[in-house]
C-alpha cells in the first residue's frame, strides 16, 4: 500500500508526457555508455555527486528543489521500444549506425539498479554540497547526469528566488503570476512548483493546481473590464457573476477612480451578505497608489479588504516599496520570478567522484583545473550540519568511508586557511538521506504543503546575515579535514608534484 500511494502521487510528469522520458539526455552520455560497454568496463561501480559551485542571485544560500520529479523519472527509467528504434536510426561520420545491435539489445534490458541519497526538498543548502548522489553500475550513473541536472538546476534555482522573495514581503503572502511568461509548458508548472516550495502561497497555473495540490488564486483582467461599457459595470458584472471571489483589478483606466467604483461594488456585496475580497494595482507609482488606495477603502469602511499589488516585482522591487512605506496586503509576482530573470542559470555540475571494478576497493577521483573553484571533490559524499541552540553553525562534507572525528575541523576548499572548529559533542544531523536501494524507492516524497513548511521553517535557523538579500554573510561550509587531506593528496599526485 505505502509503494502504491507514493506511485499514485507522484505520477506527475507521466502525466503530461506520454512517451518515454530516459532519452532526455545528452549524446554524449549515450556514446560514452556505449564506451564502457565495447571495453567491457560497463560493469565497474561508480559515485557520482550533483551540486553548485556558488548560489544563484549573488545570494547566501539557495533552497534545494526537484527531488520529486527526479524521483517521478526515475521510477519510470528504462529504454522502450521506440527509443531503441530511434538511437537505431543514428549514424556516424561514415554513414554506418552509431550503435552496435547488441548494445541497443543490452540497453534495452538495462533496469535501473542505483542507489540513490540525496537532501530532501526544502532544506537550504550551499556550494560543493552534494544535492543528491549516485551510486551505481557506471552507465547508469552516466545516462541520468543530464536529467538530474534539467531537474535539480531549474527548481533549485526557482525556489530560491521564491524563498528571497518570501524573505521581502514578510509576513504578506506572495501569489505566482508567471505562467505567460515562463519558459514553455513544462516551465511553468515546474515553476510553479518550486516556486510554491520556496514560500509562494499560491499560483494562477490552475494545472498546477490539480496536479501538485498548490494553492490557486485569480479574479479578472483587465480585458473583462474593457469588454463592458464602463468599469463600474464591468465591476458589477463580475460581481453578479462571482461574488464570493471579488478582488477588482482597478487600474484599467483611473486607477483611484477604479478603487472608488471597486468600493461601490463592495457596498453592493455587502448589503447581499458577501464582502470586497481585495483590489489590485498593476501599473504607475505602486507606494503612493497602493497609500491613497488604502486611504479610501479605509474611510468607506472596508478595513478588510486587501491591495495586491503586481507589475515586475521582485526582491528588490518589494523591498523598496516596504521602505517607502506602501499599503500593499499580498504581491503578485510573475516574469522575474519564473524566470529567475536576474540569473537565468544556477550552474549545477554533476561529478564522478569514485568507481571501483568488481572485487576492488573504491578508487576515489577529481577532476583538476586552472580555476580553483573548478577543482571538484573526490569520495562518497555526505553533509553533516551542526548547530547549537537551534542555530545552524556550520556544514561538514565528509566521506562516508571515513567519518569525522568527535572534534570536527571543516576546511574552506577554496580557501585552506579559513577552518573552523566543531566542538566535540555538538548536535547535528546529516542532510542525504536514502532515496533508493539498488533501484527501489524507499523514501516517502511528503506533499507540497509540508516540503513548504520544512522550506521556511528551516531558514529560520541559519543567522539572519545568512538570509540577508544583499552582501549576505557567508555560512560555514568546509570539507571535513580528512577528506581536504585526501583532496590535497589527489591534486598533488594529479599534478606530479613529490611529497
Amino acid at each position: 500500500m505505502f509503494r502504491l500511494a507514493i506511485l499514485y502521487n507522484m505520477r506527475r510528469i507521466h502525466q503530461l508526457y506520454r512517451s518515454s522520458l530516459t532519452l532526455l539526455t545528452d549524446l554524449y552520455q549515450l556514446t560514452m555508455a556505449y564506451g564502457y560497454w565495447k571495453s567491457q568496463t560497463s560493469d565497474k561501480d561508480a559515485v557520482f555527486n550533483l551540486f553548485f559551485r556558488k548560489p544563484p542571485f549573488a545570494g547566501g544560500f539557495a533552497v534545494s528543489c526537484g527531488l520529486t520529479s527526479a524521483i517521478d523519472y526515475l521510477l519510470d527509467f528504462g529504454f522502450k521500444d521506440d527509443d531503441i528504434d530511434y538511437l537505431s536510426s543514428l549514424a556516424g561520420d561514415d554513414h554506418e549506425p552509431l550503435f552496435e545491435r547488441s548494445f541497443l539489445d543490452y540497453l534495452k534490458q538495462l533496469e535501473f539498479t542505483c542507489d540513490v541519497d540525496a537532501i530532501p526538498e526544502g532544506i537550504p543548502v550551499f556550494a560543493q554540497e552534494p544535492l543528491i548522489r549516485i551510486k551505481g553500475p557506471i552507465v547508469q550513473c552516466q545516462i541520468l547526469e543530464t536529467a538530474l541536472l534539467n531537474i535539480f538546476n531549474f527548481q533549485t534555482l526557482i525556489a530560491t528566488k521564491a524563498a528571497r522573495i518570501r524573505q521581502a514581503a514578510g509576513d504578506n503572502p506572495v501569489l505566482e503570476f508567471g505562467t505567460r511568461r515562463a519558459q514553455g509548458i513544462d516551465g511553468s508548472l515546474t515553476a510553479s512548483w518550486a516556486a510554491y516550495i520556496g514560500g509562494c502561497n499560491a499560483t494562477s497555473n490552475v494545472l498546477a493546481g490539480k496536479l501538485y495540490g498548490i494553492p490557486v488564486k485569480g479574479t479578472h483582467a483587465h480585458s473583462w473590464v474593457m469588454s463592458f461599457d464602463s468599469e463600474l459595470e464591468a465591476f458589477k458584472e463580475y460581481a453578479k457573476a462571482m461574488p464570493n471571489n471579488c478582488l477588482f483589478l482597478v487600474d484599467t483606466y483611473d486607477t483611484l477612480t477604479g478603487v472608488k467604483h471597486a468600493i461601490e461594488v463592495g457596498r453592493w456585496l455587502k448589503d447581499n451578505n458577501h464582502r470586497l475580497l481585495g483590489i489590485r494595482l498593476d501599473s504607475g507609482d505602486l507606494a503612493y497608489l497602493s497609500i491613497e488606495a488604502r486611504k479610501l477603502l479605509d474611510e468607506a469602511g472596508f478595513t478588510d479588504t486587501i491591495i495586491v499589488a503586481s507589475n515586475d516585482l521582485d526582491e528588490h522591487i518589494i523591498t523598496s516599496l516596504n521602505i517607502q512605506g506602501a499599503a500593499v496586503s499580498a504581491w503578485g509576482v510573475g516574469t522575474k520570478l519564473v524566470t529567475a530573470f536576474d540569473q537565468p542559470a544556477i550552474g549545477g555540475v554533476y561529478k564522478l567522484t569514485a568507481v571501483r571494478s568488481p572485487g576492488h576497493p573504491w578508487r576515489y577521483c577529481l577532476k583538476l583545473s586552472e580555476q580553483a573553484i573548478k577543482i571538484s571533490t573526490p569520495g562518497i559524499q555526505q553533509v553533516r550540519r551542526f548547530f547549537v541552540d537551534g542555530q545552524y553553525v556550520g556544514d561538514a562534507i565528509y566521506d562516508e568511508l571515513q567519518p569525522p572525528s568527535e572534534s570536527c575541523i571543516i576546511i574552506d576548499p577554496l580557501d585552506m586557511t579559513r577552518r573552523k572548529t566543531i566542538a566535540s559533542g555538538t548536535p547535528f544531523k546529516d542532510l542525504l538521506v536514502p532515496i533508493f536501494r539498488q533501484g527501489k524507492l524507499v523514501y516517502a516524497c511528503p506533499p507540497a504543503a509540508e516540503i513548504k513548511r520544512t522550506a521556511e521553517q528551516d531558514l529560520k535557523c541559519f543567522h539572519s546575515g545568512i538570509r540577508r538579500l544583499l552582501n549576505p554573510h557567508t555560512y560555514p561550509v568546509g570539507l571535513e579535514q580528512k577528506l581536504h587531506e585526501l583532496r590535497t593528496s589527489l591534486i598533488l599526485e594529479a599534478r606530479g608534484v613529490q611529497r
